[in-house]
């Protein structure tokens, strides 16, 4: 990382708070979604999440002087948008027009499933014999929650829950492509570059379809706050506060924030949707999670780097 955002002083056990926070805030994106999806619907949603992150993290840009490093990368950074932003958010607005934010978020949590298995396909890179058990047991994991959530439904409530389920599995693969992609062709780009770039690049990419179409009807007043709150807060403090915790505690302990942010996509959902949280969801999200930990070297002693 070029600029740190913090001083090294600060390197004390205050990373736990923003790690707390960084789960919190990313763990609500999933309600504020929810919340904006079924008034603007699935390409719009995606869209103004992006363009309102990448506002949020444009003045960060100006302030640590890193503009002409993401001109200079404005290829490759349209390529990591349309990954890494544009597809996983579109992905995930479809999904929750159907599914809860808590099984939203246990499918979002499988990225690090999806990059192993990418990363052994397309990179040649075989996993230990642990990390293959955890691939194992993630999907799993994953293949239990889908049988749980589609059951023997028939019909057009059955279709929907599966395509929400592929789409959600869908952006979460997306996603890990493109830590592939950001490690061959982002390497030296520093991450705040890469996050706003991606938010920039995503809401391009999404902007002529996400226009065609915008709602008839006009979005309420909640909608527009729930999409302002996952732009801002979600994406431009969630990213900030990320860099501090990699910063204070290093990318072992900050990569574990995936396992923690379905906690509260769950609580958020069984406050404020009243969404119900069974107990077949949490020994799925424990299965899935658990795959994904061996699956990043959790309980090898050695984690992988992050991309």
């Amino acid at each position: 990382m070029d600029q740190p955002y913090i001083t090294a002083s600060a390197a004390k056990p205050t990373w736990l708070v923003d790690f707390i926070l960084v789960a919190a805030i990313w763990g609500s994106s999933f309600l504020f979604m929810r919340l904006a999806v079924i008034e603007f619907g699935t390409l719009p949603t995606a869209t103004l999440r992006a363009g309102i992150g990448a506002l949020a993290l444009l003045p960060l840009l100006f302030l640590h002087r890193q503009t002409r490093q993401a001109l200079r990368a404005w290829k490759p950074l349209l390529v990591a948008g349309t990954l890494n932003a544009a597809l996983p958010s579109a992905g995930l607005s479809f999904a929750l027009l159907t599914l809860s934010t808590g099984l939203a978020s246990i499918m979002n949590a499988t990225v690090p499933l999806f990059g192993a298995l990418a990363a052994f396909l397309w990179l040649g890179q075989r996993p230990t014999r642990l990390a293959t058990l955890g691939l194992i047991i993630g999907f799993t994991g994953v293949a239990l929650l889908a049988g749980d959530k589609i059951g023997f439904k028939g019909g057009a409530q059955g279709w929907s829950a599966a395509l929400a389920m592929l789409s959600a599995a869908g952006g979460a693969c997306s996603g890990a492509i493109s830590a592939l992609y950001a490690r061959k062709h982002l390497s030296h780009a520093p991450p705040l570059v890469i996050a706003a770039g991606s938010q920039i690049g995503a809401t391009v990419v999404m902007a002529v379809p996400a226009l065609l179409l915008w709602p008839q009807a006009a979005p309420g007043l909640r909608a527009w706050l729930a999409v302002g709150a996952a732009g801002v807060l979600c994406t431009g403090l969630g990213y900030v506060l990320f860099f501090r915790v990699l910063e204070r505690a290093g990318s072992t302990r900050a990569l574990t924030v995936t396992f923690v942010m379905p906690l509260f996509a769950m609580f958020y959902g069984l406050v404020f949707l009243n969404e119900r949280v069974t107990l077949s969801m949490l020994a799925c999200a424990a299965v899935v999670i658990g795959g994904t930990a061996l699956s990043m070297g959790f309980g090898s002693g050695v984690v992988k780097k992050p991309s």
